[in-house]
């Protein structure tokens, strides 16, 4: 084990548990973890959620893995939306068993991945991890199977000192967070709570402590089909898109004038992104129909049903405005997820601890800011049922979802740390 000097006075339960955190662990369950291709909605991602039972046992937790009922879950009022298709979905929680006298922490992470994309941009299988010294590549590496890697880290280092705990921690570890938050929705829906949360999403050593939203639209614009050598007796849909498009660009910059201040430092805090436009099914016919579909920004604090309401608004005004549209307008859903905002609340003494405890383990170096995160999260799912929540990972955010993935095993490994300390000074000890 590598020495390590901390910065900030420890008890000796305090110290006793840091110097139980096992880095060859934290690499062996890293690789194991990255070679599980648990894209979302596929039964590689049930595969993963056994395989983590399997180390919760052996951690001697109590473990709950249940088999999610889609079809109550999908006609919940609450449903946050999901875009993988499904034939299962397997939630998965242990509770540390000493310890009811104290808070519950809890310590949270998906275990679902996004697709690897074009494999020609990979060094190699995006699932077969590759090790380049301290760190390691892979699809998953740092989005965000480092994170959970770090809950077990933490779980193993406290119960390997034989520190006896207050209160309790558990560990959620959900699917289904990249198309919308099922597992953690289903989670909460089973009763799983606790008194706080630590989602361990790659925030790159920074506290995120709010997450703006973000909504899955679809936008159907009508033209009029015609033979292309008479393309004046038709309307291109493609054309009647043009004045729409305009329009949410100019929604985006209305929508993006006075951001919160811990979203002040991003250019476009709440990004309007048409990611899909699909038209036309022969090449010498005018198209009579344009599908769009993209992700629209929700600002911090924002009803999402105000963010819709503002989207079909400059929608339906771009049409009145279009001597086409004005009479065949163009139609707005709300497919796929559906991603509220959410935030810490103000003061509450979780940033503190988690601050104080990532500045202890880091050797004297400063202690993390503080920021928001542009993009949904479970977040928002924590808070809303009212259990306060920020997020704090290994990782960087802007390598997660590319070929260039990876994580430094060495930043686990302060993170899983942190979360040690932070764990026994939410839940107290014996």
């Amino acid at each position: 084990m590598t020495a390590h000097v901390f910065s900030a006075e420890l008890s000796a339960q305090e110290a006793a548990a840091l110097a139980a955190v096992d880095e060859e662990a934290i690499a062996r369950d890293l690789l194991e973890l990255i070679a599980i291709p648990s894209v979302t909605g596929s039964p590689a991602e049930s595969q993963a959620q056994h395989h983590l039972a399997g180390r919760l046992n052996q951690l001697g937790l109590d473990v709950d893995l249940w088999s999610m009922d889609l079809s109550a879950l999908l006609a919940h009022p609450g449903f946050p939306g999901a875009e993988a298709p499904r034939d299962e979905a397997w939630g998965l929680v242990g509770v540390t068993k000493d310890g009811a006298d104290g808070p519950t922490l809890i310590l949270e992470g998906h275990v679902d991945v996004v697709p690897p994309g074009d494999l020609e941009r990979w060094d190699g299988d995006p699932f077969v991890p590759r090790v380049v010294g301290d760190t390691v590549h892979g699809r998953g590496a740092c989005d965000m199977k480092a994170g959970l890697v770090a809950h077990l880290a933490a779980l193993a280092a406290i119960r390997a000192s034989g520190v006896r705990l207050r209160g309790r921690l558990a560990v959620h570890f959900v699917v289904g967070e990249e198309d919308g938050g099922l597992g953690a929705f289903g989670t909460l829906q089973r009763g799983h709570t606790g008194d706080a949360c630590i989602i361990t999403e790659p925030t790159g050593g920074a506290l995120i402590t709010a997450n703006a939203g973000a909504l899955t639209f679809r936008i159907a614009v009508p033209g009029l089909a015609a033979h292309a050598s008479s393309r004046d007796s038709g309307v291109s849909a493609i054309d009647a898109y043009l004045p729409v498009h305009t329009a949410l660009a100019r929604l985006e910059a209305e929508r993006n004038a006075e951001p919160d201040p811990l979203m002040a430092e991003y250019r476009t805090p709440y990004a309007l992104s048409v990611g899909t436009v699909r038209s036309g099914d022969w090449a010498s016919s005018v198209p009579d129909l344009l599908v769009a579909e993209g992700r629209f920004g929700v600002r911090l604090d924002e009803d999402p049903a105000a963010a819709r309401a503002d989207l079909e608004r400059c929608v339906a005004e771009a049409c009145a405005a279009d001597p086409w549209l004005r009479d065949h307008p163009a139609t707005v859903t709300w497919p796929g997820g559906q991603f509220a905002s959410g935030r810490l609340p103000l003061g509450h003494p979780l940033r503190d601890v988690v601050r104080e405890a990532a500045h202890a383990v880091a050797g004297g170096s400063p202690a993390p800011r503080e920021h928001g995160a542009p993009y949904g999260s479970d977040l928002r799912l924590y808070a809303a049922a009212g259990i306060p929540t920020l997020q704090f990972g290994p990782g960087d955010i802007r390598l997660a979802h590319s070929a260039q993935e990876q994580v430094s095993i060495s930043e686990i490994v302060h993170v899983s740390r942190a979360l040690v300390l932070c764990a026994l000074r939410t839940v107290g000890t014996k």
